[in-house]
């Protein structure tokens, strides 16, 4: 037989489930019948006092704030609009302003070139005709040195000796009247336009001289570098008429009037005046006699 059949079990006896579903039963009718025991003792004069929570009111004018806000992005977007406007604005006169001062230099580089090219054709007409009077000196000089050769010493073909070796013969008749009366001017004034009787320039001169002999001539030089018929400068007559520049473009004239001298208005420091080719050769003749 075992030691431990007598002793007693130190655990607990299990109790079973339908024992404590009972006790629990009971347990549960108790705590009812305290509750509506102490309902039923409380004095039917004295209400229970109820507590009511009362939530916070939210004062808010939410469309004032709404409108406000929609005002203030309105503003905000009307500036965003005039600042950008004003920006292109500003890049469109920056633009413009550049294109303005591109155009201004080409202008002024056009005309810079203009005048230049100017300069350089008037530089070269003038030694154009440089060219021409250095050629008419040394036609000039050979037909001078070809009459001396064709005539003996102190003989010449019966007229006065030119200075440069041309010969001409006296004036005569209509060229007398031409030559007396161009003499007759020197020392008045040189006025441009001027065609007399107290001042000339050099075509007045001119016409009014050949006025004389009743001949009517063109009224400006180029003109009358192209009347009557071309001579050469070793075959002068009195009353020819002398001009400088090119034929039909002279830019002055006057008039031969023997001797190797010429009569003509030559500008306003000195006036009309008698010369000697020398003192300015001349690129050619004609002769309208």
């Amino acid at each position: 037989m075992s030691h431990t059949a007598h002793t007693p079990s130190h655990r607990k006896p299990r109790r079973s489930a339908s024992k404590l579903a009972v006790r629990a039963g009971i347990a549960g009718g108790v705590l009812s019948t305290l509750a509506m025991a102490g309902t039923a003792s409380a004095s039917p004069s004295e209400p229970v006092a109820e507590t009511t929570l009362e939530m916070p009111v939210l004062d808010l004018d939410l469309s004032a704030d709404v409108a406000t806000a929609v005002t203030t992005a309105a503003e905000n977007t009307r500036a965003a609009a005039v600042e950008g406007e004003l920006n292109v604005q500003e890049e469109h006169a920056r633009t413009g302003a550049a294109a303005e001062a591109k155009q201004a230099k080409e202008d002024a580089q056009q005309k810079a070139d203009a005048e230049k090219k100017a300069k350089e054709e008037q530089a070269r007409k003038a030694e154009a005709d440089r060219a021409n009077r250095s050629s008419a000196r040394s036609s000039l000089a050979n037909a001078s040195a070809s009459d001396d050769d064709s005539f003996s010493p102190g003989h010449n073909s019966g007229g006065d000796s030119d200075e440069g070796g041309s010969t001409s013969r006296p004036a005569t008749g209509s060229a007398a009247a031409i030559v007396d009366f161009a003499r007759a001017q020197v020392g008045k004034a040189y006025v441009s336009g001027a065609t007399g009787s107290s001042a000339y320039d050099c075509s007045g001169l001119v016409q009014a001289a050949y006025r004389q002999a009743g001949i009517t001539l063109d009224r400006v030089s180029q003109a009358q570098s192209t009347a009557g018929t071309s001579v050469s400068l070793s075959n002068l007559q009195p009353g020819d008429i002398l001009y400088w520049g090119a034929k039909g473009s002279a830019y002055h004239v006057a008039i031969y009037v023997g001797g190797g001298k010429f009569v003509g208005a030559q500008n306003p420091s000195t006036g009309v005046v008698e010369r000697n080719l020398s003192y300015d050769m001349p690129t050619g003749a004609v002769r309208v006699l």
